[in-house]
């Protein structure tokens, strides 16, 4: 059922705050200090978002606060919980949990490709973590999150052209104290959770944090006869805490995570997902279908995808290693009237994912489940900021520098399977003006070898022979290192003009210089020999689809011997200037009203797939060779023009947060997976009319992905480019205490994120890439127009006991969205509403706990992200011709998001 109606019913259900309940902006009291934890007075929290200590209600910002005991009570132990209660977030994971993404207002960054960085940072204790999928694990005992919305820079050492993501962990105290927690679910879960306190001296103490968890995985591999998706994952975090003095603090932190789980695993979708996708059951539909069936796909993987079973290639494996550790030293030190922080960060991580990247049962593409697919970041980072006051408190200045130095490792070894030469030779033929020789048991998959070609014929039965056997060839050993160094200047400064009015000016310099060198090896020789022998034939109209087809299922993914021990190397600068102005006024004590104005900032890169050398129908040499085309894998700088208009209200009892904002996205950073290839491109806008060029559906050529139309179709004059994405939207929070013990609350966002009407693909006005022509005009993917969340929580006593009780429930009601970049309407999932809850007692001054819990209570079945099963696109030709997917017929994967889950967590504190 489709949930538009809920955007009219949100507005309403405000006005019943007690019947639609909130999440609550709270943190438990603590002595620490309020700078760095958050201090509560009833319904008020203390955070850090401006880089100083404010009450949420004075910052005229957009900020979701989310503190530890709400934490606790939705169950988070990553920042995909924070989808349960940030109305404006959503963060999904996708072919591997480095893969994760997270958006805000509708915007982000599809994680596959670890050359782009996230439109939404994420920053633990004051570092910057280069990509967001690395919140996509354990993070211990937590203070508070804060979610950010609008861009960011002017604060954090590391700008965002989105919003960021701040999770502040819970630091040293100087009286000892420790507790933990042990869980048990379904799904064989297991979870042990814990922290000891120790105060070392009498200026230092010390805190050591640590998590291990074990879970069955949540996909059936049918045939090897093993779970997917599972957790088998530590974590470890130690800190000292100095402080010699009120005016000196030194906090030290190291971490280490380690997993060793098999992830991720996909489901075909059926029309149980979508409507849009036909019966695959019955193979004469599809082709591919049909294909995969004769070379022994079980049918049942075409239906009842939330069975979660799943059949791959047998000896096949998702199986993967995670490592990430680091460290921190964090100083705080008041000279006088001046505040002086220091963040020096190091951070070390390493994924290896194995994979059968065609999920399917027929080995057609996968990847090795040890390091020689690979990613590694190592970064260094350093941020200083000085801020105090001056004009006898009339300003409130801050003025900071960043530097970051990081290296990146990529390792690819990609390499067609088995059964691919069969495969992709009955793909042909089966789809084509030889279907009626279709034998997936002969040579070539023909049972004869008529002149259908005429003189040409020998040729190109020939090519079909080179083709029926590509089997275990391809990447050898792809190696991309990129070394990127940004350092910026910042300055915040906020004015006191009255008491009453206050004018914030932000201003920040951004430094970029990234280097790629890159490495590529390969053994797939009939890529090369089938150009050579088959392009001469192109030109004769008659055999075009057949030499595309061949040539194109030769060469897929540039996986060609050309590249074998090819080097390419490139470097890219820039620098830019981005800032904020914001107009803040309190009319009383209890109202804040604010307008800001902002730019946002993402630096632009590689793309680090090596599909994007060269057009796949053209060989190395016709267009200069690898290195000429090194210009394709750079993608440009995503900047964001953001408005916003806000008024915050905060009483004992009730708080009210409502905003309205506008952002304009320019060379909008899109990471798109064709079915073959990851395409990067910067998506703008074009002031003139484009005639439907960026919609041209005769660009496309499903055989080879290449039509030479589509490097004139659609074009623009760079003087006539403009933004290409717009957000535009209201958001509204709300917090409600009408008795003691009682707290509820509210989360509603509207955001229409769209991509404007006229696209093109630069800022120099290059026309949009074919398999992108559905984006103009429509909303962006994984961006629902509506989204409300609300919670409520009771905690009575019980009786004079000195025991309380717990009640908790919260859901996120999101309305209908695309999940793929490319928006292909199969890929569209229907609104849903997901609900948790947990129900315990505790004990005196909560030492002890005992609590049931269930996450998605409703068991409510419903796709992170669809997108095409690669390699399995079928024929062009009647009858197997699908309206919705012009050009093909294309099947489609999916990766689902958890089923329901459910437990008991015994909890201690002393």
């Amino acid at each position: 059922m489709r949930l538009r109606l809920m955007s009219a019913c949100a507005v309403p259900a405000l006005v019943m705050a007690l019947a639609a309940p909130a999440h609550a902006q709270e943190t438990a009291s603590s002595p620490q200090d309020a700078s760095d934890r958050s201090a509560q007075t009833d319904n008020e929290i203390i955070v850090t978002a401006q880089g100083r200590a404010q009450a949420l209600s004075d910052v005229p910002v957009a900020v979701s606060a989310v503190s530890a005991e709400m934490l606790q009570q939705t169950g988070a132990n990553d920042i995909r919980a924070l989808n349960q209660i940030a109305p404006s977030l959503l963060v999904s994971s996708t072919g591997s949990e480095a893969n994760g993404s997270a958006r805000i207002r509708g915007i982000g960054t599809v994680g596959d490709n670890p050359g782009l960085e996230s439109s939404v940072a994420v920053f633990i204790d004051g570092v910057y973590r280069s990509r967001s999928g690395i919140g996509l694990s354990e993070l211990g005992d937590l203070e508070r999150i804060e979610v950010l919305r609008g861009p960011q820079g002017t604060l954090f050492g590391r700008n965002a052209s989105a919003g960021i993501i701040n999770i502040v962990s819970k630091m040293p105290e100087a009286n000892f104290s420790a507790g933990g927690e042990a869980t048990y679910g379904n799904y064989e879960t297991i979870r042990l959770q814990g922290f000891v306190n120790v105060p070392l001296s009498t200026h230092v103490s010390g805190r050591l944090d640590g998590v291990y968890m074990k879970r069955d995985g949540f996909y059936r591999d049918v045939t090897n006869n093993r779970d997917v998706n599972n957790r088998d994952r530590y974590f470890l975090r130690g800190q000292l805490l100095f402080e010699p003095s009120n005016d000196l603090r030194v906090r030290l932190i190291g971490d280490y995570t380690h997993r060793n789980e098999d992830c991720c695993g996909a489901v075909y979708v059926d029309s149980s997902i979508n409507p849009y996708i036909g019966d695959l059951n019955n193979p004469s539909s599809n082709n591919i279908v049909r294909v995969l069936r004769d070379m022994g796909q079980p049918m049942e993987a075409f239906s009842n995808p939330y069975s979660r079973n799943l059949y791959i290639s047998r000896g096949r494996s998702y199986g993967g290693i995670t490592e990430d550790w680091g460290g921190s030293v964090q100083v705080d030190w008041t000279l006088g009237d001046v505040k002086l922080t220091s963040i020096t960060g190091y951070r070390n991580y390493f994924a290896s994912q194995g994979a059968d990247t065609d999920y399917s049962a027929i080995d057609i593409l996968y990847r090795a489940p040890n390091a020689s697919s690979s990613r590694a970041f190592e970064t260094f980072s350093q941020e200083l900021r000085l801020n105090g006051t001056a004009f006898d408190n009339k300003l409130d200045w801050l003025v900071g520098g960043y530097y970051a130095n990081e290296d990146l490792t990529l390792v690819d070894n990609l390499r067609f399977g088995s059964q691919y030469g069969r495969f992709a030779t009955c793909r042909i033929v089966s789809g084509g003006a030889l279907a009626a020789l279709y034998n997936p048991a002969a040579a070539g998959c023909l049972a004869a070898r008529p002149a259908a070609f005429g003189a040409a014929s020998p040729l190109i039965y020939a090519a079909f022979d080179r083709l029926d056997g590509i089997n275990d060839r391809g990447t050898t050993n792809d190696l991309f290192k990129q070394n990127s160094r940004n350092w910026a200047l910042f300055t915040h400064n906020i004015f006191h003009v009255t008491n009453r009015l206050d004018l914030t000016v932000g201003l920040r310099y951004t430094n970029e210089r990234k280097r790629l060198n890159a490495t590529f090896g390969n053994d797939n020789t009939a890529c090369v020999a089938n150009q050579s022998s088959l392009l001469p034939l192109r030109s004769v109209a008659s055999l075009t689809a057949v030499v595309d087809a061949i040539v194109g299922l030769s060469c897929q993914g540039n996986s060609t011997s050309e590249l074998n021990g090819v080097s390419v190397r490139d470097t890219r600068k820039e620098d830019q200037f981005t800032g904020t102005a914001i107009v803040s006024y309190k009319p009383t004590d209890d109202v804040l009203l604010y307008g800001s104005y902002s730019r946002g900032y993402k630096a632009g890169g590689f793309n680090l797939d090596k599909s994007a050398l060269k057009v796949p129908i053209l060989t190395f040499a016709s267009v200069g060779g690898a290195q000429a085309l090194t210009g394709n894998l750079q993608f440009a700088p995503e900047t964001n023009d953001a408005f916003e208009l806000g008024l915050k209200y905060s009483s004992r009892a009730f708080t009210l947060n409502v905003s309205a904002f506008r952002q304009q996205f320019k060379n909008f950073q899109l990471n798109t997976f064709n079915g073959t290839v990851f395409l990067v491109q910067n998506i703008n806008g074009c002031t003139a009319s484009l005639n439907g060029g960026d919609r041209d559906q005769s660009k496309f050529s499903a055989a080879s992905n290449f039509n030479a139309a589509a490097s004139t179709t659609g074009a623009c004059s760079a003087a006539n480019t403009s933004y290409g994405v717009v957000s535009q939207g209201v958001e509204l929070e709300a917090s409600l205490v009408p008795v003691r013990d009682v707290r509820v609350g509210l989360g509603f966002t509207y955001a229409d994120t769209h991509y404007r009407s006229q696209l093109v693909g630069s800022d120099t006005g290059a026309p949009l890439d074919q398999a992108l022509r559905l984006l103009p005009g429509r909303q962006l993917s994984n961006a629902p127009e509506t989204v409300t969340t609300a919670s409520i929580a009771w905690t009575p006593q019980i009786g004079n006991s000195g025991l309380s009780g717990l009640i908790y429930f919260d859901t996120r009601m999101t309305g209908d969205f695309n999940t793929g970049s490319d928006l292909f309407p199969q890929k569209i999932q229907d609104g849903f509403a997901l609900v948790n809850g947990r129900i315990g007692i505790r004990g005196k001054d909560e030492r002890w706990a005992i609590e049931i819990w269930g996450q998605n209570l409703f068991n409510q079945n419903n796709a992170q992200v669809v997108f095409n099963s690669p390699f399995q696109e079928g024929a062009t030709s009647a009858p197997f011709i699908d309206p919705q997917y012009p050009g093909g017929r294309q099947i489609f994967s999916a990766y689902l998001a958890e089923p329901r889950t459910y437990g008991v967590t015994l909890r201690t504190r002393f």
